[in-house]
C-alpha cells in the first residue's frame, strides 16, 4: 500500500500559514437601537439650548421667521442685557450669595455629620430624625413665617436675609453622616491614640478623604441657591442686591412687546456659572454618591 509522505519543515525554515477567513466588519453595533435612542434623547434635550444660542444673536424679525442660522444682532442684544438691564450686577450678587451659602452649608454639614457619627449625646437619634423630617418641608412651605421673622429682626433687603436662612442643610447633614458612617472606626481610634481632638481629626483625616462628597454637595447647593427666585423677590426690595434669576424678569420688557433676543442671551449667560461649576466638579459629583465600605 502506498503511504502518503508528510513533509516536515526543516529547522530554521518558515512555514507559510494560511489564515482563515477574515471576520466581517460590523457596520452597526450589536445594540444599535440603544445607541440610536441615546442619540435621539441627546438631540431632544440639547435642542432648546442650541436654539436659545441661535435666538440670542437674532432680532425679533428673524425669530418670527424661524431662522435657524445665527443673526447679526448679538451686539445689540448684549448691550441691552449687560448695559441697559445690568445683568452683570445681578450675576455678581448671585455669585456672592451662592458662594457664601455653599461654603457655609458645607462647613455646617461637615460638623453636623461629625457630631452624629463620632459623638454620643442624649437624643441623638431623635435629633437626626428631626433633621430628616425637614427634608420633606421645602422652603416654600415656611416662606411666609420666614418672611415675617426676617423682617421683624431687621434683616429685610440685606444679603444676610439671602444667606443665613439657607446655611443649614438637611441634605448635606444626611450625606456626610452616611459618608462618615462608612469610614472604618479604626481611623477614629488611631487619631484618639495620637491625641488628636475632634477638629484635628476632621481637618487632618476626614476632609482629605471626603473631597468627592464635598464636591457633590457643593454642586447641588450652588445650583439650588443660584436658581432661587421666590425668596429674593419677597425679601429684596431694591435692585442693588437683587439676584440674577429675578434680574432676568427685567428682560421681558414689562408691558412692551417681548424681545426674544435679549431674553435668550440673558438666559444663556445666567446658566454659564452653574455649567462651569458642574464641569469642573463633574468627577467629584459622580463619585460623591458612591458610598461604600472601601472608602
Amino acid at each position: 500500500m502506498a503511504h502518503k509522505s508528510i513533509a516536515t519543515p526543516i529547522a530554521g525554515q518558515r512555514v507559510a500559514l494560511h489564515p482563515g477567513p477574515r471576520p466581517r466588519r460590523k457596520w452597526l453595533p450589536e445594540r444599535w437601537y440603544v445607541h440610536l435612542f441615546l442619540w435621539v434623547a441627546c438631540i431632544i434635550i440639547g435642542f432648546p439650548l442650541f436654539y436659545a444660542l441661535i435666538v440670542s444673536t437674532q432680532s425679533n424679525t428673524q425669530v418670527y421667521n424661524y431662522q435657524f442660522t445665527p443673526g447679526l444682532s448679538f451686539s445689540d442684544n448684549w448691550n441691552v442685557v449687560m448695559v441697559n438691564r445690568n445683568l452683570g450686577g445681578y450675576m455678581l450678587n448671585s455669585i456672592f450669595v451662592a458662594i457664601a451659602v455653599t461654603v457655609g452649608k458645607t462647613i455646617l454639614s461637615l460638623l453636623a455629620g461629625l457630631a452624629f457619627v463620632y459623638f454620643k449625646f442624649p437624643g441623638k437619634w431623635l435629633v437626626f430624625g428631626f433633621v430628616l423630617i425637614t427634608l420633606m418641608m421645602p422652603t416654600e412651605i415656611l416662606i411666609i413665617a420666614l418672611f415675617r421673622f426676617i423682617n421683624s429682626i431687621g434683616w429685610g433687603n440685606t444679603y444676610t436675609a439671602l444667606i443665613v436662612p439657607f446655611l443649614a442643610s438637611a441634605t448635606g447633614t444626611f450625606l456626610f453622616r452616611q459618608h462618615f458612617a462608612n469610614i472604618p472606626a479604626e481611623l477614629s481610634e488611631a487619631a484618639q491614640l495620637d491625641g488628636a481632638n475632634p477638629l484635628q481629626f476632621l481637618f487632618r483625616v476626614l476632609i482629605p478623604i471626603s473631597w468627592n462628597t464635598i464636591g457633590a454637595l457643593a454642586v447641588i447647593q450652588l445650583v439650588y441657591v443660584w436658581n432661587m427666585y421666590i425668596w429674593p423677590v419677597l425679601i429684596i426690595q431694591g435692585q442693588e442686591r437683587q439676584v440674577v434669576q429675578v434680574g432676568l424678569r427685567t428682560l421681558m420688557g414689562g408691558d412692551a412687546a417681548l424681545v426674544f433676543g435679549p431674553m435668550m442671551l440673558g438666559a444663556v449667560i445666567a446658566s454659564l456659572p452653574p455649567i462651569i461649576v458642574f464641569i469642573l466638579l463633574q468627577k467629584q459629583f459622580m463619585s460623591g454618591f458612591a458610598l461604600s465600605r472601601d472608602k
